[in-house]
């Protein structure tokens, strides 16, 4: 982060005008617009004087005014523009000179004194008037790039109001701490993120997870700060401190995804160190070489060189990526996608194919026990038991729903798998062959997630494990034996079927369906549409299911029963034969998958760290499709990208030349420089808007 903040210093000393602020985006909101409020106070003053000095001298002798008088206050004038319209712009050049650095400011300062010194005020006067006006409208433009940041900052609410000791009380939002009553009255913004302790609601959402309708809330749901209360009063308990809500975490990643340069940058910066020195030194050959070994005057030959130096600096050519970036950056977060930087965004424009994982992405993550097998002698409550008591602690939604129907038939709490307790009845039945839940609670000790394949734990001294086929058949070398046929049959209904057993027999089998999400079908349209040519299923569950899945819709293909490290050596696989290919999963089960793939996306990452982390799109809400445009916007960028460093070269290139030819005046060369920038500006601020 350091090395991040240090070279982002060091490029703004180079050229200021160039540099795209990233420290602190608050302070960076409110000095860009004080700044730009001064530049333009600056610039209209030295437009003005200009104005004046072109009319005394023109219109002085012919209003009664003494010639000589005239020209005297026409240079007056004229110096008074160029002092006003270059007083920022000197400033910046004294500061990149004293930090041993050359700059466009540095360029312009050279080339209006030497304007002045061959005697041509009003050309020297009308560069820093130009400049000034160009700075003025590229700082508009980068302001308007920030205005995303600017409005996440203004969601969180500076107070919140309290509950201490019975007593409600208005306190600074970041005093409020982890654990302490929140009153969100109708209307207000949630200050920190927490958890609804009473009270029913609808909360817009959409600053955060970008969800367009309000979402229900009520006790026990999940809350963010930035969020705004429909027209319940909700009390919540404060789960994370100011600085760490979701919406902090937000800001926080958006700052470091405009620190971190895309591709295209790094190439360009590596250009632009070559360029201005080479460009400054073939101005200096120009001033002095051909007035030495030709003959003649200097002053023709120093005209053309001052042109060359104002052609110098590639401004627009550093800026063509940058703004881009961060213009693309903030319009992704707005609609609750989190985009990593300008690397990620540029591999989400170049990605040819697709990977999802099953649970949870293409389907709703909400699966319910269906079917329920029991081996000869044995019960489906004593099956169910044993499977909630080994799954007791994942966090697989699949182990939701298996820990979630014990606790509707009366076999462990409710609410099961939190970290500090425990089952409690029920697990023995499935080795004893009772018929109910024990008098007694058993021994489950050693309780071990085998990493996409299920789990594993030791019930009253036995080891039992709960997974996949491939679990018993592969791991453990265990067939479903006289249970086969129900597998099966279970399996071509679409049914994801969990094993329940032993290291040496299959006791039963849990059949758990999950609902294919409603927008998954639109999602993978949309992906079509936007230019994605294969479209694959990589799931650890079994190949009927995943067979199922894939063909109701139309993926390309599926590959079934992977573990975590099967799934990341799918997607290197699959990446060879397509191309730059992304994986779409949870960002926690799915980690090794999404780091191997070009772009590892993350779903429903909103209030989630680890799945933010992992991930290099992150989804805050868990609509599939978000993908489509993600990709969309990466493919946008990239083109953006391509016509600002066309321009940009372009336009340099002719400038060049007319300079070298001395058929560039100095009022043009500034013009040619600070258009350009301002166009390749314009050009990326068609990335805030438009529909994607």
């Amino acid at each position: 982060m350091t090395g991040a903040a240090d070279r982002s210093r060091a490029r703004a000393a180079e050229c200021p005008t160039c540099a795209v602020g990233t420290e602190g985006a608050g302070e960076r909101v409110r000095e860009g617009q004080a700044e730009l409020r001064r530049r333009l106070r600056l610039a209209g003053l030295s437009g003005l004087l200009l104005v004046g000095a072109a009319a005394v001298g023109w219109l002085g002798p012919a209003a009664g005014l003494d010639p000589p008088r005239a020209e005297v206050l026409a240079a007056v004038m004229y110096v008074a523009s160029a002092v006003l319209g270059g007083w920022l712009v000197a400033g910046k050049a004294f500061r990149a000179l004293r930090s041993r650095a050359v700059n466009f400011e540095v360029l312009v300062v050279v080339a209006a004194a030497g304007a002045a010194a061959i005697g041509d005020l009003p050309e020297a006067a009308l560069v820093v008037f130009l400049f000034s006006v160009g700075e003025s409208l590229e700082a508009a433009g980068v302001s308007r790039t920030r205005r995303a940041i600017g409005a996440l900052l203004d969601l969180v609410p500076r107070r919140a109001l309290v509950r201490r000791g019975g007593v409600e009380e208005e306190v600074p939002a970041e005093e409020v701490a982890v654990g302490e009553t929140v009153v969100i009255r109708p209307g207000e913004r949630f200050p920190v993120d927490g958890r609804v302790l009473s009270g029913r609601s609808f909360v817009d959402q959409a600053p955060i997870t970008g969800e367009s309708m309000p979402v229900p809330k009520g006790p026990g749901d999940e809350v963010f700060a930035g969020s705004v209360n429909g027209q319940g009063s909700l009390e919540v308990v404060s789960t994370r401190r100011a600085e760490d809500t979701t919406l902090a975490r937000i800001i926080h990643l958006v700052e470091e995804a405009e620190r971190e340069k895309a591709g295209h940058q790094k190439t360009i910066d590596r250009f632009a160190a070559a360029y201005t020195p080479v460009v400054t030194a073939l101005a200096v050959a120009v001033a002095v070489v051909p007035p030495l070994v030709l003959g003649g005057p200097f002053g023709p030959y120093v005209y053309r060189a001052l042109a060359l130096l104002l052609v110098a600096c590639p401004c627009a050519l550093v800026l063509s990526t940058p703004v881009a970036v961060v213009a693309a950056i903030g319009r992704a977060a707005r609609r609750g996608v989190l985009i990593k930087g300008g690397s990620a965004l540029e591999a989400a424009g170049r990605v040819r194919a697709v990977a999802f994982d099953k649970t949870g992405t293409l389907t709703a993550g909400r699966p319910e026990v269906s079917d329920i097998v029991a081996s000869d002698g044995l019960t489906e409550e004593g099956v169910l038991g044993l499977a909630a008591a080994v799954e007791w602690r994942s966090e697989h939604p699949v182990a939701g729903a298996i820990r979630r129907e014990a606790a509707r038939r009366g076999l462990v709490p409710a609410g099961g798998g939190s970290a500090g307790s425990g089952p409690s009845t029920g697990f023995a039945a499935a080795s004893a062959a009772g018929t109910g839940p024990p008098a007694a609670p058993p021994e489950v000790r050693n309780i071990e997630s085998i990493p996409g394949r299920g789990a594993k734990a030791r019930v009253e001294g036995r080891n039992h494990y709960v997974g996949s086929r491939a679990l018993f058949e592969r791991d453990l070398g265990v067939p479903p034996g006289p249970l086969a046929p129900a597998a099966r049959a279970l399996e071509e209904r679409g049914n994801t079927v969990v094993y329940v057993g032993t290291s040496d027999r299959v006791l039963g089998l849990i059949a758990v369906s999950d609902t294919v999400r409603e927008e998954a079908a639109e999602a993978v349209e949309g992906l079509r549409r936007a230019g994605v040519g294969r479209l694959y299923l990589l799931t650890g569950d079994n190949p009927a299911t995943a067979s199922s899945v894939a063909e109701r819709l139309g993926l390309d293909g599926y590959r079934a029963e992977l573990s975590p490290e099967d799934k990341a050596a799918a997607v290197r696989t699959l990446a060879a034969e397509t191309g730059p290919l992304a994986m779409v999963g949870d960002g926690v089960n799915d980690a090794p998958a999404l780091a191997a793939a070009s772009v590892g996306i993350a779903m429903g990452a909103a209030g989630t760290d680890q799945a933010i982390e992992a991930a290099d799109i992150a989804l805050m809400d868990d609509d599939l499709r978000q993908v489509s445009f993600a990709l969309r916007l990466g493919r946008r960028t990239v083109g953006v990208i391509r016509q600002n460093i066309g321009l940009a070269l372009g336009v340099k290139a002719a400038a060049l030349v007319l300079a070298a030819a001395g058929l560039l005046p100095l009022w043009l060369a500034v013009l040619a420089d600070t258009g350009n920038t301002v166009l390749v500006i314009a050009n990326a601020l068609r990335l805030l808007g438009g529909r994607e």
